[in-house]
């Protein structure tokens, strides 16, 4: 600012109109509540913590706070009564809503899980872990919308502590939609697993993706044995579920959702052995829900052909395929994915004439 300009300035704030009376009240306004704020702070300045930060000698190290997020994040509060009902809200109007919308689910199979749903007095089934296969993040949503109703209640939703759970909004959003609670998808902690088991012992139901992850490529990835482990120790039935056509809607990668036509197709519950270890039952949950894959793209006749003979379509891919990677053979992949989807709810959604058996 120029010299010419100050003294044009302090003539303007000097004029008789009261402009320049209006600019010493504020000055002196501001003054005031400055000395107002000293006068009240100034007796609590010789003491120390808790009005003060507490001093730290030069020579400590101060240890970092312990994370509340990831696989720390404790969500006990999103099932308590008020969250609860905010939650019914949620999933009864805007993500019914919007599965709808989106995925248009059709749901097959429910009749494999009368027994478990009936009760002798009315009471509420017992717990249950779904285990489906894992193509989009909207899988959750049509899993809880396709879910019967007595489940739905009473839902837990085992989902990423590195994604889900990597922020406060998200996490606060992901256990008060969802009711999704935290898990190390790569290593899975004593304290995940006890988390865990408490969730199923209170009565809650879960949803738990076998396969870690959702599919990078379309194709489908080896279960891990956290399920299988999980059933085990607690006694919970397993319900395998195939999902058909969510990968196409919104899958890894995707920038914007292509709404489409999904499927849900509930299997067989399944329980562990006597004598059963982890991963025999592990492998036979992935059996299953392969199966279940081989019925949504035929028929259950077709299906229980192909698997009775071992030859049930593995959900990821062909093995030469696998060995093939994403090189220059690459292509082959894509190009069986895109005559598996061609059969598929997300394709032209066209069925493969039934096969019925000869009775005579």
């Amino acid at each position: 600012m120029s010299a010419r300009t100050t003294r044009q300035y302090i003539r303007r704030a000097q004029r008789p109109d009261g402009s320049g009376t209006s600019i010493k009240i504020a000055q002196r306004a501001a003054g005031t509540v400055e000395g107002v704020v000293r006068s009240v702070a100034k007796p609590l300045a010789k003491y120390g913590f808790p009005y003060r930060k507490p001093s730290v000698p030069k020579s400590v190290v101060v240890p970092r706070k312990p994370s509340e997020l990831g696989d720390a994040y404790e969500t006990e509060w999103a099932r308590r009564p008020l969250a609860r009902a905010v939650r019914g809200v949620i999933i009864e109007g805007p993500m019914r809503l919007a599965v709808r919308t989106v995925a248009s689910p059709t749901v097959s199979g429910l009749d494999r899980l009368t027994d478990l749903l009936r009760t002798e007095h009315g009471d509420a089934p017992s717990p249950v872990i779904f285990a489906p296969n894992h193509h989009s993040h909207i899988d959750t949503g049509v899993m809880i919308r396709a879910i019967p109703a007595p489940w739905r209640a009473e839902l837990v939703v085992a989902a990423a502590a590195d994604y889900f759970f990597d922020a406060k909004w998200k996490a606060a959003l992901s256990a008060l939609a969802l009711n999704a609670i935290p898990i190390d998808r790569d290593a899975t902690s004593r304290a995940t697993f006890d988390r865990l088991r408490d969730v199923i012992a209170d009565g809650n139901s879960l949803i738990i993706y076998p396969e870690g992850g959702r599919s990078p490529d379309g194709w489908g990835q080896d279960f891990k044995g956290g399920a299988a482990y999980l059933s085990i120790r607690t006694g919970a039935p397993i319900i395998p579920v195939h999902l058909d056509g969510t990968g196409e809607i919104f899958g890894k990668g995707a920038s914007k959702l292509s709404p489409g036509r999904t499927s849900v197709l509930f299997g067989t519950p399944l329980t562990a052995h006597e004598d059963e270890n982890t991963r025999r039952f592990n492998e036979r949950i992935e059996s299953a829900v392969t199966r279940l894959g081989d019925e949504t793209l035929t028929d259950w006749w077709t299906a229980s052909l192909n698997a009775g003979k071992g030859r049930s379509p593995k959900l990821s891919g062909p093995d030469a395929l696998r060995s093939q990677g994403a090189g220059h053979n690459g292509w082959r992949k894509q190009w069986k994915l895109g005559e598996k989807r061609r059969l598929s709810t997300a394709g032209i959604r066209r069925r493969r004439a039934r096969r019925w058996p000869d009775l005579g």
